[in-house]
This record gives C-alpha cells, sequence and structure tokens, in this order.
C-alpha cells in the first residue's frame, strides 16, 4: 500500500495535501505537481511510501532543482511510484546506461530473470544498489538530520519527519 503527500512550508507553518500519483509518470511531473503546491515559492516536500518497504523525500526549494532521498533503492525500482525517483543521476549512472535496466523488474516486486553478469559470472556493478541513495542531508535545516534519516523504519518515517517538522497533526488530516 502507498501513500504519498505533500507538505508545503507557509508563513503559518506546514500545510499538507494528500497527493494522487496516478497521473505522475516522470520526476518532472512530480516536481510540477510540488511546485503548483508551493506559497510564495517556499519549499515543499513530497513524502511517498510503501509500507514496510521504503520512504521517499523529494524537496523543492523555489525554481531549484528537486533533491531526493529513498531509503532503499532496490526496493524503490520494483514500484511504480519509486521508479520515478530514482534517476540515473541517483543512481550515479550515464543516462540511457542500458547496462541499469530497470525495466527488467516488475512492478510487483518479482524479477523477471537472474541479474545480468560480467563474464567473471560476478553480478553487473550498474544493479540499483540495495539501501539508501541521494541526498541524506535533505532535511537536515528542518529538524531531520542525516544520521537520524537514515536510521528511520519505513513502517513509520513519513510520521517522524512529520514529528519533526511539527507538522504531524496536518500530516495525519490527509493520511
Amino acid at each position: 500500500m502507498y501513500f504519498a503527500a505533500l507538505l508545503a512550508r507557509t508563513e503559518d507553518g506546514w500545510e499538507a495535501s494528500d497527493t494522487e500519483l496516478d497521473d505522475v509518470e516522470t520526476l518532472s511531473d512530480l516536481t510540477d505537481l510540488a511546485r503548483d503546491a508551493s506559497v510564495d515559492e517556499d519549499t515543499v516536500l513530497v513524502l511517498i511510501e510503501q509500507e514496510d518497504a521504503w520512504f521517499g523525500v523529494v524537496r523543492l526549494d523555489g525554481e531549484d532543482d528537486p533533491r531526493i532521498y529513498v531509503s532503499d533503492a532496490a526496493a524503490a525500482a520494483r514500484s511504480s511510484y519509486g521508479e520515478i525517483l530514482l534517476t540515473d543521476e541517483l543512481l550515479g549512472r550515464e543516462p540511457g546506461d542500458d547496462g541499469a535496466d530497470l525495466d527488467s523488474l516488475d512492478l510487483d516486486g518479482t524479477e523477471d530473470g537472474e541479474p545480468e553478469s560480467d563474464d567473471d559470472g560476478a553480478a553487473s556493478d550498474t544493479a540499483v544498489p540495495h539501501g539508501p541513495v541521494g541526498d541524506s542531508e535533505v532535511l537536515d535545516d528542518l529538524g531531520v538530520g542525516e544520521k537520524e534519516l537514515r536510521s528511520l523504519d519505513a513502517d513509520d518515517a513519513l510520521s517522524s519527519i512529520a514529528e519533526a517538522l511539527g507538522a504531524s497533526e496536518v500530516l495525519e488530516t490527509v493520511r
């Protein structure tokens, strides 16, 4: 089960809205959706979680490029929403790198086959890594440091983040 919410910072605190991601196909679409929720080009956070598997944070500050953190890239790669966040840049790959093929993963969480291996039989180094990827300092100035962010469990991460931001109540209203 998925949950996604937008938290937009305002002069009066945080405003939350649940987010329907059915029409979001790319990171650009998600960025546009978040910018539409922005008040005076202030900070907007997109929080996404797949229950007990992974969570992601996308942060937009005005017209700056989005900053992204994903708690478990391999788990996120098996979901359509996670795949949106896992850009080539985030995974440290060259755009269009055919050796790093997310299409070989079914979105139901199963793989079509074994990971590609090189002549030595070792798995390709372009595989999606298990564990966190992205900007682990994405929430530092908002009260959630790198160490704390990396230690959050997927099942309660968004609640913990919202609590640190002082946005627990507004997040719970859209949950």
